[in-house]
């Protein structure tokens, strides 16, 4: 733990945005549901896990005010507007030497972040339920 949060750092950095476009409402808007399912999944292999999505993305879920909290309560990270919210969360993995959460493969990354391969947990998400494919 850092003596400055008192949080551990994390293992984990979530493509929050990837994550709530994996399962769809039925009218085709991300879910809010997604991030939080994601987060107990992590919690259960008890890993320290930091959320960023898009700040387009408020505009997009499913349940605006919902998103609005987590992040106001800091549970979600949000990229500054007009950023690519991947290149935080490759710059936060590389950081931390952690996992990065997504279904995004970041091709056009691999030169910059050459690791990114080896460290990214591909994941479903199916009635809620996440399933998380972990490297090894």
């Amino acid at each position: 733990m850092s003596a400055e949060s008192g949080k551990a750092r994390p293992d984990v950095i979530v493509d929050g945005s990837n994550v709530a476009w994996e399962e769809q409402t039925g009218d085709g808007k991300p879910r809010v549901a997604n991030l939080l399912a994601m987060a107990e999944a992590l919690a259960e292999h008890e890993m320290e896990a930091v959320s960023v999505v898009d700040a387009s993305l408020r505009h997009q879920v499913d349940d605006a005010d919902e998103l609005e909290e987590l992040i106001d309560a800091q549970r979600v990270r949000q990229a500054p507007a007009d950023t690519e919210a991947d290149l935080f969360v490759l710059r936060l993995a590389e950081e931390f030497d952690a996992l990065v959460v997504s279904n995004d493969t970041f091709d056009e990354r691999t030169d910059e972040f050459p690791w990114v391969q080896q460290r990214r947990v591909p994941f479903m998400i199916v009635h809620g339920h996440v399933v998380l494919k972990m490297p090894g």
